[in-house]
């Protein structure tokens, strides 16, 4: 079929080449239910979602004749939902589908909130009167917070600011570490600058933002307190994660004593924890299942309790519709007093899962995520909250059971309702110690009311943070005025400020748990974080040059044994203190040598083509090698395909490419830090090229032959070096770094997953050089 002019659209594939080293091709979309010209063929159809996924089946490369090795292309799948297929229209039916899913993954604790604002409003000595102000009032807080902050900051504003499509606490700050360098880990580099994913403004600093990065650039323990700042709100958000699920099933589940008044609190307790068990175990089957699964679930939730709502207003008190008015929140305040104040924390609570839109954006995309706040998920609540309130103006003494009494007809109707609930709170991640905490938190606590209080006090903060970080956005990524970053700041971080007080006041009756789960998790992650910069500063400044232990080989009797030898390292630049210890007690390597680093850069995802950074290491005839790879902060850890041959397909093509720079286009080709080391990426920005002073099939002769070198060492076998470092602290350091290093860092080294589980390096292969850093 030939396409016509208006059915065409450019989108960029990948393809696998030979040992899954990928090129980048530019290609045409044809009618997307039919092919990619040249390359590939989609599997229908593009509407589908996101779990689309891009097939290589055409114009595949030739295997690679080396002499007597052969290397053949190796062909994988390309998933949509990762950086691998950019379209740059999306239609308005995928839109609508992920809107759909994203009903059963981000909106199941916001759904539910309902079921425990007005109880745990009205659980302290707040009481009714029969003038009905304070129902008013609570209800005029809960519309006003609810559309300033999840409608007007959220949805509005704070969306806005994604990261590669990513959101969240860590997704903020990783905007400001690439614009303004905030990052306290040395081992970043400008080549890093180049991935794809790395993407910046590209207007010119206002003087604001850049007096802003100058204050960060000269006192540098700013950036370390940002970073403080961000492991609180994000093991806010963790406590956060404990709390939901719980306070949800047990809200729900306590339902059930309406039908049976009998059931003593240890069997609600019981059937809550069995229930957690069941909805955690759910979460093996992936974001797109349970996205189908909870969407039907929560989309009738929502719809049954905004179609109660219209009929208790109508049906109990059409006059809530005055409530609207801001007015009727001061006279809750001047009626109540302190005990109107203190009884915000409940009101707060209204507000939980607002923060989860925002942290699920890479799930989903923020104009699904909007479309199915705004046009369903809002007003359902507002009808559902204004529902309760007007049950509540005529029915004070069901406060405690408001939700399930204020369902119309029979109790069986009410068990219903009840049953359908528990199945909509946030579905947390997967994972053996969050769902230890739940059930301690359930088991523990066994009531609602300190839950809440609990629960209030984790989003607020977590909303403040967010607030924080997003007005340091504003300045610096975006590049606003700084009035409109200080309005921002102002305005909406008044109204977190005044809930923050408000549940702090509930710290003795459940609030100390997020307190006591966040500090905690903020030492530990700090701790982790100040332990491996401080290694890495030891290797840094032990660091040896190669020429140095080539030239002590005569004296050590070293020689050169057949094989590739991968030495694992954090340094990106220079030869570990590891390597120099083990070469001096053994004084022998191999053949090839590939010194690896694994680390973290401040993006979200690393796409696979550009994921390993190769650059040689001293002359050609070391036949040294080094080489980075590189994941962004939402990679996992963890690659499915044979990591020798991919290492080896991309260091032949290395040394191939490294000879003909001045004849493709395809590489780069460029002088890395202080050593004279060449690296290769697949990629087609331009770098300066290093011009080969010789003839040019002379030189593709000697690449030959040392590819054929290269594959030879590998027939021989691959040993894994890595280095099982042991950080101790110095005699002269305070007790507090002593129990820092000596005790907390060292038991979460021995607890953590190295490099060799991450590239499954075979334990066969595997040799450990012991070595103690002292700090």
């Amino acid at each position: 079929m030939n396409p016509s002019e208006d059915s065409v659209e450019e989108g960029i594939c990948q393809r696998s080449d030979v040992l899954g080293f990928c090129l980048r091709l530019k290609v045409t979309l044809v009618n997307v239910e039919e092919t990619f010209t040249g390359c590939a063929h989609v599997v229908p159809d593009l509407e589908e979602g996101p779990d689309l996924s891009v097939t290589v089946v055409e114009d595949r490369p030739k295997p690679v004749e080396l002499g007597e090795f052969t290397l053949r292309p190796v062909y994988g799948l390309i998933s949509s939902s990762t950086p691998e297929l950019n379209l740059k229209r999306v239609s308005c039916t995928t839109v609508l589908t992920l809107a759909y899913q994203s009903l059963g993954v981000v909106y199941g604790d916001l759904s539910t909130s309902p079921l425990y604002v007005y109880k745990t409003t009205f659980s302290g000595k707040l009481s009714l009167h029969e003038d009905d102000e304070e129902i008013f009032g609570v209800f005029s807080f809960i519309f006003w917070t609810f559309t300033l902050i999840a409608l007007f900051k959220y949805v509005f504003i704070v969306m806005s600011a994604d990261d590669n499509g990513e959101g969240g606490t860590f997704a903020l700050y990783s905007l400001l570490c690439r614009h303004a360098r905030l990052s306290v880990l040395p081992n970043q580099e400008s080549v890093d600058e180049k991935l794809s994913a790395y993407v910046t403004v590209g207007s010119n600093d206002t003087w604001q933002s850049s007096a802003l990065k100058l204050i960060f650039e000269k006192h540098p323990r700013f950036c370390r307190a940002l970073l403080v700042f961000v492991l609180l709100g994000t093991s806010m958000a963790i406590a956060d994660g404990v709390l939901t699920p719980a306070i949800s099933v047990l809200s729900a589940v306590s339902g059930i004593k309406l039908k049976i008044a009998e059931l003593h609190d240890n069997y609600v307790v019981i059937i809550s924890c069995v229930i957690l068990v069941g909805l955690f175990s759910l979460q093996h089957h992936g974001t797109h299942r349970v996205a189908f699964m909870f969407a039907p679930i929560v989309t009738a939730w929502l719809l049954c309790i905004s179609g109660i709502g219209i009929y208790n207003i109508f049906h109990w008190n059409p006059h809530i519709f005055h409530a609207l008015s801001p007015v009727y929140m001061f006279k809750f305040l001047r009626t109540t007093g302190v005990e109107g104040w203190v009884s915000l924390g409940g009101i707060a609570l209204s507000m939980t899962g607002v923060e989860a839109m925002f942290a699920n954006l890479g799930h989903f995309s923020p104009l699904s995520i909007k479309i199915a706040f705004t046009f369903l998920v809002y007003p359902s609540l507002i009808l559902a909250y204004m529902g309760e309130a007007a049950f509540l103006s005529k029915h004070h003494e069901d406060i405690q059971r408001s939700f399930y009494k204020a369902i119309p007809g029979k109790n069986s109707s009410r068990k219903s309702g009840s049953n359908l609930s528990y199945l909509l709170h946030d579905k947390p991640v997967l994972c053996p110690e969050l769902l230890s905490q739940c059930e301690t938190v359930t088991i523990g606590l066994r009531d609602t009311n300190m839950m809440g209080h609990a629960y209030g006090l984790a989003v607020t903060i977590v909303m403040f943070l967010t607030t924080c970080l997003m007005a340091l956005v504003m300045i610096i990524v975006w590049r606003s005025k700084m009035t409109s970053s200080i309005a921002f700041l102002v305005f909406f971080g008044s109204i977190e400020l005044l809930y923050v007080s408000a549940c702090l006041n509930k710290v003795p009756e459940g609030g100390w748990i997020p307190i006591v789960l966040s500090l905690s998790f903020t030492a530990v992650m700090y701790i982790w974080n100040y332990g491996s910069l401080k290694k890495l500063q030891f290797d840094v400044e032990n660091k040896v040059s190669m020429d140095r232990i080539v030239a002590l080989g005569p004296s050590l009797g070293m020689v050169r044994v057949p094989g590739i030898g991968l030495v694992y390292t954090n340094l990106t630049s220079g030869v570990p203190a590891v390597f120099g210890h083990f070469v001096t007690n053994l004084p022998a390597f191999h053949q090839v040598l590939v010194f690896i680093c694994v680390k973290c850069v401040q993006v979200p995802y690393v796409s696979v083509d550009e994921r390993l950074l190769i650059t040689r290491m001293g002359p050609k005839e070391y036949s040294m090698f080094r080489c980075i790879v590189r994941y962004g902060y939402k990679d996992l850890l963890q690659e499915n395909y044979d990591f020798e041959n991919i290492l080896v397909s991309g260091i032949v093509q290395f040394v191939e490419k490294e000879e003909e720079c001045d004849q493709t286009q395809i590489s780069e080709c460029f002088r890395d830090f202080d050593n004279p080391e060449h690296a290769f990426i697949n990629s087609n920005q331009e770098e300066n090229t290093v011009q080969p002073s010789c003839d040019f099939q002379i030189m593709k002769s000697v690449a030959k032959d040392e590819s054929l070198q290269i594959l030879k060492a590998k027939e021989s076998g691959v040993a894994y070096i890595l280095g099982h470092s042991y950080a101790k602290s110095k005699k002269s350091s305070s007790i507090f770094k002593k129990m820092a290093i000596d005790v907390v860092y060292t038991f979460l080294s021995k607890n953590c997953r190295g490099p060799d589980v991450a590239l499954n390096v075979p334990h066969a292969s595997l040799l450990e050089v012991g070595m103690v850093y002292y700090v």
